[in-house]
């Protein structure tokens, strides 16, 4: 017998979306550096040039750690969109399909064939290729482990159970895991009768995670202990490997307009700003915006508001197509800015979240509760303010507000509702002046210091990704 000392060989298929692409790049940099392994992460793009381009400007992050990126050949999806071609969920899956050819010839042309291939959830179609070109499967599940346990239990649930669900809105039970409330759920199962494709969709995605070989999960052991051992129940063929949190890591390469936003933190107290940001997709409505800064004033504390452009009135979703700000919106935030300049920032489109979170004059982070975002904001000891608005982010605000008591959750903001100002405010001041907010702030940097543990060479999550090496080392 000939034992092999090369390193384990993995590739990593990621679908667009910063979602998915910052923590299965933060993966590959993982198992390379700290696991021995050599590791390829193909990204799938579409002809939207913004998209490639930020896709583009992520992976080429000089801290990669000798990560190797391919950005697959943009796929055009002209006249092959379906009816159901709005729903994103159908749109991503059907640039996945077309970019599977790229990826086959990519790694075919590869000098050392992988043993393993990780996707994250939207790239399980490609099992069947994997296996046909002897490749272990794996599954990188970039939300927390509740989620996964509902994803994995949905395709197997009993039909009178689920229809109680959402015709009667009686709570969702999960095997070994907490009961997900109606008005928790996720669009498509809450609407798995209007969008049937949808709902199809993430049954087939939910059978192919309990499928393949072994799961990843973007948590640790410590902080979702009853959902992962949930997990490990049965609920899927393979192992769980638990391998969070695995977060973007601060940049100090910043430019000069994005360290005017460091430097005027510098100037603030320790712990006295309130960070407001609710990721690349969520946009409010000018009502809701106008709401947002009212609150934000009458807090009385300091601020760095990031803003994007409002939707319109009629997208109760919270994360539609991106307008100009009318002049009504212009003239508000104008004269909010100048009366609340030496207080606070607001900032256009984006700003360096990691770098803000970890600044020592923040104090609270106002968020729509995605998980990057939450990992985060639990990593540098932030308290949040849970402000979910669609997919799976209101499970993890309910995950953070009543399991691990770690922020507070604005009441109402469904199907279009506008939040007032004095809610906001009340929120706000609960987390930054009140006493309650000492008693949060104790509990998130418990978590903080429990996922440095975890990530430790002693660490849960660091010997999950040492098994998972072992694993396919076998496999070579």
């Amino acid at each position: 017998m000939v034992v092999t000392t090369r390193n384990p060989n993995v590739a990593l298929l990621c679908s667009p979306g910063m979602g998915h692409l910052i923590p299965m790049l933060e993966l590959g940099k993982s198992l390379i550096s700290q696991h021995g392994f050599d590791a390829t992460v193909f990204v799938v793009t579409t002809d939207s040039s913004t998209t490639r381009s930020q896709i583009i400007q992520q992976t080429s992050n000089p801290n990669s750690d000798g990560l190797n990126v391919v950005v697959l050949p943009p796929v055009d999806l002209s006249g092959k969109l379906g009816p159901n071609s709005s729903h994103v969920g159908a749109r991503i899956r059907l640039t996945m399909a077309e970019s599977l050819p790229f990826l086959r010839s990519a790694i075919l042309s590869m000098k050392v064939r992988p043993s393993a291939l990780i996707v994250d959830l939207f790239g399980t179609d490609t099992f069947a290729m994997a296996r046909d070109l002897e490749m272990l499967t794996y599954v990188f599940f970039t939300s927390c482990a509740w989620v996964l346990a509902l994803a994995v239990h949905v395709p197997v649930i009993e039909k009178k159970l689920l229809d109680r669900h959402v015709k009667h809105h009686e709570p969702l039970p999960v095997p070994g895991c907490k009961p997900v409330r109606f008005e928790d759920n996720m669009e498509p199962i809450l609407f798995k009768d209007e969008v049937p494709t949808e709902h199809e969709l993430f049954v087939q995605i939910g059978l192919n995670i309990s499928n393949a070989d072994g799961v990843l999960v973007n948590t640790w052991e410590d902080l979702e202990p009853k959902a992962v051992q949930a997990l490990r129940g049965g609920m899927i063929k393979g192992k769980i490997y638990p391998v969070g949190p695995l977060v973007r890591g601060v940049d100090h390469s910043r430019t000069k307009k994005e360290h005017q936003v460091l430097s005027w933190l510098d100037r603030q107290p320790a712990g006295s700003v309130i960070f407001v940001s609710f990721g690349s997709g969520g946009t409010m409505s000018e009502a809701q915006m106008e709401e947002i800064a009212s609150g934000l004033e009458l807090s009385e504390q300091r601020f760095i508001w990031v803003v994007r452009p409002p939707h319109k009135e009629d997208n109760a979703t919270g994360h539609g197509s991106f307008f100009k700000i009318g002049k009504n919106m212009d003239n508000s935030l104008k004269k909010f800015t100048s009366r609340t300049h030496e207080s606070g920032l607001v900032v256009p489109m984006w700003a360096p979240q990691s770098e803000i979170l970890e600044h020592s004059s923040v104090g609270a982070f106002m968020t729509h509760c995605g998980w990057n975002s939450t990992l985060e904001a639990i990593t540098n000891g932030v308290p949040m303010i849970a402000w979910p608005l669609y997919a799976e982010q209101k499970m993890n605000a309910a995950a953070l507000t009543e399991e691990l008591g770690v922020a507070v959750r604005v009441k109402g903001g469904n199907k279009g509702e506008v939040v007032e100002r004095k809610e906001i405010q009340r929120l706000i001041r609960r987390v930054m002046v009140e006493e309650e907010g000492v008693d949060i702030k104790e509990r998130v940097k418990e978590l903080k210091r429990s996922a440095k543990m975890a990530l430790s060479e002693t660490g849960s999550s660091f010997n999950s990704l040492h098994q998972l090496a072992c694993h396919c080392k076998v496999h070579m």
